[in-house]
C-alpha cells in the first residue's frame, strides 16, 4: 500500500522566522512550531493572515523550543478553533509560557500607544492577540521528556533530543510508516557557555535543516575582550552601554560573562541593570531547571547578586534618570520591542552612548539597520538620529554556523531522500545547499513559503 506525506511550508521556509511545518499524513496532521513572522512589513503581514490549513483539523503540536519565532503564533491558531494538546520538553513550555504572555502585553501596549498617540494607519490599532489568549494556549500545553519515544497513532511514533540552542530546546525525530523524517530546530553551538554540545542525528531519510548562519563562520572575536573595551569607554566617556538582548539564554550568557569578568577584576566598577521583565522571569526558569545547564545553583544565585533587576516601568524611568555611567541589558535583541527600545529613544542620539549588538539581526528589523550603519531609527513613531557607538559581537550566537551545520549531520549513516534547508535568508540556504552537496552529495531542495510538497512512500 502507497502512503503519502503532504509537507506544508508555512514559514521559515526562504526566511528566518515563522517556524511552521505541517505535516498531513493519513492517519494524523501535526504541525512542527507555530512561529510569529519577524523582520520586514511584508512578513509581519503575514501574522494577520488566517491559517492557510483548518486548524481544527490539526492533531498536534510539536515545539522544538520556546522562542518567539517557533512559537508566537499558537494564540491566534487556537483563536482559530486549535483545541488539542501543545507539546514540549519542561523548560521549552516554560520558556513559550513566558513569552506568549510579554509577547501579547507588548501587543496590547503598542495598540494602545499607537491609538493614544494617532501613529497607526489602523483606526483603532489592535494586538494580533490578548494575554487572555495567551493564557488560553499555555492551558493545552503538554510536557515530554528528552531520549523517549511517544507513539500517538498506530505507525507514528516521536522522539525529542537535546539540540543545544536554548534551555530546553531539542531536534525532532518522527517517524511516520517506516520513514524518518528528522527536524532540526535552532541547532545550538559545539562549544557553548550555558548548554551541553548538540546530539545529532544518526538516521534521516527526510532531513529539514535550519540554516540561519549556513553561509559564515561565526568569528572568533574575543568577547571577553569586546566586552571589556566597550565598559572602559562608557565609564571615560561617562555614557552608557546598552545591550539588546534576547530575554531566553543570551541575557543569562551575557550576565554569566560579566559575572565572570567581575569575579577576575577584568571591568571597572559600573552598575548594571537588567531591564527585561520576560528576561526576569526566565532567570527563575533557568534556577528551576538547573540540571538542564552548566551553572551549579549556587554559582547561580551568587551570579544574581552582581546585578541590578529592573521590575517596574517607574524603574526604567529612574535608571534612564540616573546620571552616571551604567550597563543596561534589555530587551529586545533585535530591537523589535521590548524596553530597549525607551532607552534608545533618548540615549542613542548622544556620542558618548555605546549600543552593543549580541547576536543574529534579521533583515527588516532596527538591530539590523544599526548593524547597517543606519543614521536615524524610527521608534515610537518618531525618527532619532543615531549618534551612539555600535559595536557587534557574533561570538555569543546561539546558533551553530556553516562548519557547525555540517558537523552536526556528519553522522548520519544512511544517505537521506531529501535534505530540505529551511529558516535561512536566500544567500545562507545556497551557500549551504552547496556545501552540502559537495561534501555529502545529499539531494538538497529549497522549498519557498507556502510550498506543499507530496512524498510517497
Amino acid at each position: 500500500m502507497e502512503n503519502q506525506v503532504k509537507i506544508h511550508f508555512l514559514g521559515a521556509s526562504g526566511t528566518v522566522t515563522g517556524s511552521k511545518f505541517l505535516l498531513e499524513t493519513p492517519e494524523l496532521n501535526i504541525l512542527i512550531d507555530c512561529g510569529l513572522f519577524q523582520g520586514i512589513k511584508s512578513l509581519r503581514e503575514l501574522n494577520w493572515k488566517d491559517f492557510p490549513f483548518d486548524p481544527k483539523a490539526i492533531d498536534l503540536i510539536l515545539l522544538t523550543h520556546g522562542h518567539l519565532d517557533h512559537t508566537g503564533y499558537l494564540p491566534r491558531l487556537v483563536n482559530q478553533g486549535y483545541v488539542n494538546p501543545i507539546l514540549g520538553t519542561p523548560p521549552t513550555l516554560g520558556i513559550a509560557g513566558v513569552i506568549l504572555k510579554d509577547s501579547a502585553k507588548i501587543q496590547e501596549e503598542d495598540a494602545e500607544r499607537a491609538n493614544k498617540e494617532e501613529y497607526s494607519k489602523h483606526q483603532p490599532a489592535l494586538p494580533l492577540y490578548t494575554t487572555s489568549d495567551a493564557e488560553k494556549t499555555i492551558g493545552l500545553f503538554k510536557s515530554i521528556n528528552l531520549n523517549e519515544w511517544y507513539q500517538v497513532s498506530e505507525h507514528i511514533k516521536y522522539r525529542y533530543q537535546a539540540n543545544g540552542h536554548i534551555l530546553g530546546s531539542g531536534f525532532i525525530e518522527l517517524d511516520i510508516f517506516e520513514k524518518r523524517f528528522v527536524f532540526s530546530g535552532d541547532v545550538g553551538r559545539e562549544k557553548d557557555l550555558l548548554l551541553e554540545a548538540p546530539n545529532k542525528p544518526e538516521w534521516a531519510d527526510y532531513l529539514f535543516l535550519e540554516s540561519t548562519y549556513g553561509d559564515r563562520l561565526h568569528p572568533q572575536d574575543d568577547s571577553d575582550e569586546i566586552l571589556i573595551e566597550a565598559i572602559k569607554n562608557t565609564v571615560n566617556k561617562k555614557g552608557n552601554l546598552i545591550i539588546p538582548s534576547f530575554a531566553v539564554e543570551r541575557l543569562q550568557g551575557i550576565m554569566y560573562k560579566l559575572y565572570l569578568l567581575i569575579k577576575k577584576n577584568k571591568i571597572p566598577e559600573i552598575p548594571i541593570y537588567i531591564d527585561s521583565p520576560m528576561g526576569n522571569e526566565v532567570l527563575g526558569l533557568f534556577e528551576g531547571f538547573s540540571k538542564w545547564h552548566k551553572i551549579e545553583p549556587a554559582e547561580f544565585r551568587k551570579m544574581l547578586s552582581y546585578f541590578n533587576i529592573i521590575t517596574s516601568y517607574r524603574d526604567t524611568w529612574k535608571t534612564l534618570d540616573e546620571n552616571r555611567s551604567k550597563i543596561v541589558i534589555a530587551g529586545s535583541g533585535m530591537v523589535t520591542g521590548g524596553r530597549v527600545l525607551t532607552y534608545l529613544r533618548y540615549l542613542i542620539d548622544k556620542p558618548e552612548t555605546t549600543v552593543l549588538l549580541a547576536g543574529y539581526q534579521a533583515e527588516g528589523t532596527r538591530g539590523r539597520q544599526l548593524e547597517n550603519g543606519a543614521s536615524e531609527v524610527k521608534i515610537f513613531g518618531k525618527y532619532c538620529p543615531v549618534k551612539a557607538k555600535i559595536l557587534k559581537m557574533e561570538s555569543l550566537s546561539a546558533h551553530a554556523d556553516q562548519q557547525e551545520l555540517l558537523n552536526w549531520i556528519s553522522e548520519i549513516k544512511n544517505i537521506p531522500q531529501q535534505v530540505f534547508l529551511i529558516h535561512g535568508e536566500p544567500t545562507a540556504l545556497d551557500s549551504l545547499r552547496v556545501k552540502i552537496k559537495d561534501r555529502y552529495k545529499y539531494k538538497v531542495t529549497i522549498p519557498a513559503l507556502k510550498d506543499i510538497i507530496g512524498l510517497k512512500f
